[in-house]
């Protein structure tokens, strides 16, 4: 950062493309040393000026001629239908810019708590972080969160207060927000003039007080010193500034800047993306004080046999090491990888290992593949240009990769390994879909698979039970996206109720006779059994136990019994669900020398089985899960009056991680389906919560 606080930015000349907004500021897309790159997602809640600060940084420096509008969908971001008709960002997308030498990658993220996935995403490929936050609106909880995710993993940050161009705008109150919400270390670095004519230093101080205010400059200017001074190695800095010295400004400028690099430190940036106010300064915070990819530590690797690995450092030459942050689906190029290259450097025409891991449980089976690259770009939002190489540090794109899914691992053919992967939100809300006709099913299992490669956070079940497609998504925007992109792909599909899978048992003791005799010509079928069932203790499963005397029964043909119990079992006896937790004895039977079989005793046992429960009292059950819900304190006694009226009983409370409660409960299935929306809602966006199968319940009767 210059002494004064201002840089100006590199504009080419211009020259448009198809996109008549597109420019061309001659700016170097692969740049051969990772010192000169900058990885930077913007983070916040949604319509904070994320997408428009994006626009308005790629304007000022020559990357596009013109900015876009968001209303008209025709940022350089959101090119996604769905982001175009929700009007927000609903995927990462990345688009540099060229300041002096410096690449900086912009990652745009999504700000919709729905879409957690996408920004996790965009943070793995990041190497710092910019919080936009509005000077109108407050700051919701999930972004405060989220800044705290990042002060786990000691992730560098900056604060933006956007669009103060708006008549309601208030940049003080904004950092006030700021400060309540992130801690005392988040501090202006410049002021709005009056008026919001240009900016102000605080280091620098001001000479012109029809500007803005002296007195509001110099009351910034000591809690900024003291901050950066609480952050300095130098232990002599504070006793001299409290002895009245006059600390050299360039001294101030490189302890900022290493206390930002090193995420101890969190500078506030008055902007406005509609007037350009602040962008210089921005920009010249992006390269001076945020770090480069060589100033970050790659994430954890493994062979593919799970033993670790030393860890790896970002250099161009080294072994190569890059990952799939996000993928989709072009009808022309085929599957399209985002990839971050850790290690190593992505060449055209090279061999490359593709495995993936620890996602069989949302249908993305462990693989791995020998592939080779053929074309190699770099992203600007949905456009690529095309470069020869990747070095480490650097994001590109990678299309015609068969095999490549989100979060799978890049490397070379002769030394394939691992990378550890990001933590992946779990979808916790379940549609149910059908293709319109029999051809539209056949559409359906094609296309699924494709838009479940590109979305970690998509889980896909075909319930046994119910048989029903279930697609478990993060809330009913995200549904709203994936069932988008399967329409577009041309498959016709309708969503339907989802059924619960119940479960039915006996409510008392019951006998069954089971006779299959059948004589048609030649071999018959003989078989006669009969049985007593008892239910058992919920979760206590099935027994089937033989007494049998005198071998009125064979033990080959007990053995046939029992299967067709089973059988019997799985498809249902009243309701048609599956029967569970009882024990079945049988106690008598009769066989035919010729004409009794296997086939014939199995049939019996089902019919057996069937006759029991229409003398006894049947029961249906529902499954219970055991839920953990993480909220803040505040809305605790919220949520525990909404689980009452779920039917839901609370098992105990704990203090979480860092602040807030745990609550635990236990809850039926039934009660769960929309509870990801419905949670978010009671906790303004804040609680979340994860789940797991516990057991069967009796089923309510219904009034």
């Amino acid at each position: 950062m210059s002494t004064k606080g201002t840089r100006e930015t590199v504009k080419g000349p211009g020259s448009g493309t198809s996109d008549a907004r597109r420019g061309d500021n001659g700016f170097v897309l692969a740049p051969g040393d990772p010192a000169k790159i900058r990885n930077v997602a913007l983070v916040g809640h949604s319509a904070a000026g994320k997408t428009t600060l994006v626009e308005a940084l790629l304007a000022a420096t020559g990357a596009i001629t013109r900015m876009g509008s968001i209303s008209e969908g025709t940022t350089v971001s959101d090119s996604d239908p769905s982001a175009i008709h929700q009007q927000r960002s609903v995927t990462m997308s990345v688009a540099p810019i060229l300041v002096e030498d410096i690449k900086i990658n912009l990652i745009d993220t999504p700000g919709y708590t729905d879409f957690t996935g996408e920004l996790r995403a965009g943070l793995r490929a990041a190497d710092a972080a910019l919080f936009v936050v509005s000077a109108v609106d407050g700051i919701d909880g999930a972004t405060v969160a989220l800044w705290g995710e990042c002060e786990k993993i000691r992730m560098p940050r900056a604060v933006v207060v956007s669009k103060l161009d708006h008549p309601r705008a208030d940049f003080s109150a904004a950092v006030v927000r700021c400060q309540e919400a992130f801690g005392e270390s988040v501090l202006p670095l410049y002021l709005p003039a009056v008026g919001n004519a240009g900016l102000i230093g605080v280091l620098h101080g001001t000479e012109a007080e029809d500007v803005t205010p002296a007195s509001d400059v110099e009351a910034a200017r000591g809690p900024l010193i003291e901050g950066i001074i609480a952050e300095s190695e130098d232990e002599t800095l504070m006793d001299r500034y409290l002895g009245g010295e006059e600390l050299p400004l360039a001294d101030l400028i490189t302890d900022l800047e290493t206390a930002v690099g090193r995420g101890s430190f969190f500078p506030v940036m008055p902007v406005s993306s509609e007037t350009g106010l602040g962008l210089p300064e921005l920009m010249a915070l992006l390269t001076d004080a945020l770090p480069s990819p060589l100033e970050r530590s790659a994430p954890a690797v493994m062979k593919l046999d799970g033993s670790s690995l030393k860890p790896l450092e970002c250099d161009p030459d080294g072994r190569l090491a890059a990952e799939v942050v996000r993928t989709t689906v072009d009808p022309f190029l085929g599957r399209v990888c985002l990839v971050r290259v850790f290690s190593g450097t992505l060449r055209e025409d090279s061999a490359i290992h593709i495995g993936g891991r620890g996602l069989a449980d949302r249908g993305h089976e462990d693989h791995d593949a020998d592939e080779r690259i053929t074309h190699l770009y770099s992203p600007v939002g949905s456009s690529l240009k095309a470069v020869p190489q990747c070095i480490a540090g650097d994001i590109c794109a990678i299309s015609k990769l068969a095999s490549a899914e989100t979060g799978d691992t890049v490397s070379g053919r002769e030394a394939p390994l691992l990378i550890e992967t990001w933590n992946m939100p779990e979808p916790l809300m379940p549609v149910a879909i059908e293709g319109a006709s029999r051809s539209d099913e056949d559409a359906l299992a094609k296309s699924i698979g494709k838009v479940a490669a590109a979305d970690p956070t998509l889980r896909l079940e075909r319930n046994q039970d119910t048989h029903q497609l279930i697609l478990w998504c993060m809330g009913e925007a995200h549904a709203e996206v994936v069932l988008d992109r399967l329409r577009n792909q041309g498959v016709k599909l309708q969503t339907v109720d989802v059924i619960t899978p119940l479960r039915e048992t006996f409510a008392s003791k019951a006998t069954g006779h089971g006779r299959h005799v059948k004589q048609s010509g030649g071999h018959g079928q003989f078989a006669i059994c009969d049985i007593e069932v008892e239910p058992l203790d919920r979760g206590a499963g099935f027994e089937f136990t033989d007494k049998i005397v005198g071998g009125a029964i064979p033990g080959t043909f007990v053995s046939s019994v029992e299967k067709g119990v089973r059988s019997q079992m799985l498809k249902g006896v009243s309701a048609g669900f599956p029967v569970v937790d009882i024990k079945v004895t049988l106690v008598g039977g009769k066989t035919h020398s010729v004409d009794s079989s296997d086939a014939a005793f199995q049939a019996a046992g089902a019919l057996a089985l069937r006759e029991a429960a229409a003398a006894a009292k049947m029961q249906l059950l529902e499954p219970v899960s055991s839920v953990v819900i993480s909220v803040p304190d505040e809305y605790v006694g919220a949520v525990m009056s909404d689980l009452s009226g779920r039917r839901g009983r609370v098992t105990g409370t704990t203090a979480a991680d860092g602040e807030g409660t745990d609550i635990s409960a236990e809850v039926p299935d039934q009660e769960l389906l929309r509870y990801a929306i419905e949670l978010r809602a009671l906790t303004a966006g804040t609680g979340r919560f994860r789940r797991s199968f516990l057991r069967h319940e009796p089923l309510p009767k219904q009034p």
